[in-house]
């Protein structure tokens, strides 16, 4: 596999296309928009920047991963001789359907079609296709280039063949495959977002501010970033989206978001994206001043 093709040129999208770059893969980045395409160029140049202020690469490594991204914002033109598609476009199920019906249309019978969803079931999207054996989940955390944990979702079709190519393709970006089956949240957000979503429940129960539940779990459970500061940063409407997916899939109200996170939502309140969550992110990008409501 030398030549694929990422969908969405956003955080994920660039992030995924610079790690398969940096590993010698052609990589046609695809958006529906050449702004996009080009503020996820300058994303991925800025991450490679960093790296090389750390002594992690050289400038010719730099220029060569910037050298195998090519940008489309056609979605026919960008995938039509590719051996593997990772969609990473809004969590949004009609839209991903949409994607992987015309995927499937446009691809040759052979390319293997993945996703990047966080928590949308793969079997329901492998379904808008005629080749549910090669739909996969690959979900990459964030920051891509830095974290190294892929989940690999297998649908209920998806093959074994295809299942041991992708595992073995993630071994080759330096990354650690997990190999999960097709439920809601699969395992990260199944944890993850329960916790982050009685961590805001605290928060509306008046039990403790937003520094103290923060700093009870940094300090006392070892985690590198509070669950409030960490909602902020994966965006306040992602975790809604993902808690919405668990509750409809599962029916259990332990799932069921917690109101202050729906009021927030709707009130714009998105984390660092909009400047303004749990944290207030107008003068910083670091989660350093409360949310004036919170106060």
């Amino acid at each position: 596999m030398e030549k694929i093709a990422v969908i969405g040129a956003g955080t994920m999208g660039n992030g995924i296309a610079h790690v398969f770059a940096q590993n010698g893969f052609q990589v046609n980045l695809i958006d529906i928009s050449q702004a996009s395409l080009d503020r996820g160029l300058s994303t991925i140049s800025k991450n490679l920047d960093r790296m090389l202020a750390k002594d992690a690469i050289d400038e010719a490594k730099k220029e060569e991963t910037l050298s195998n991204i090519t940008t489309f914002t056609s979605l026919e033109e960008g995938v039509s001789e590719v051996q593997l598609v990772i969609e990473a476009a809004t969590e949004n199920l009609d839209i991903k359907l949409k994607i992987f019906k015309d995927l499937d249309q446009t691809c040759k019978a052979g390319t293997i079609l993945a996703t990047n969803t966080s928590s949308i079931s793969i079997t329901q999207i492998a379904a808008a296709t005629k080749r549910p054996e090669k739909v996969i989940g690959m979900h990459f955390m964030n920051p891509v280039p830095i974290m190294k944990l892929v989940e690999i979702i297998r649908g209920y079709s998806t093959s074994d063949e295809v299942t041991q190519t992708i595992m073995e393709l993630s071994k080759k970006l330096g990354k650690i495959p997990t190999e999960v089956n097709d439920y809601p949240g699969f395992v990260a957000n199944r944890i993850l977002m329960p916790m982050i979503n009685e961590s805001i429940e605290t928060l509306y129960n008046g039990v403790a501010g937003v520094e103290e539940i923060d700093t009870v779990m940094k300090l006392g459970m070892a985690h590198p970033m509070g669950p409030l500061q960490l909602a902020d940063f994966i965006g306040l409407d992602v975790c809604l989206s993902i808690l919405n997916v668990m509750y409809d899939g599962f029916k259990n109200p332990k799932y069921a978001p917690c109101p202050l996170l729906v009021n927030m939502v709707m009130a714009g309140k998105l984390g660092v994206k909009s400047e303004e969550g749990f944290y207030d992110y107008s003068e910083s990008k670091k989660a350093e001043k409360v949310s004036s409501q919170f106060k």
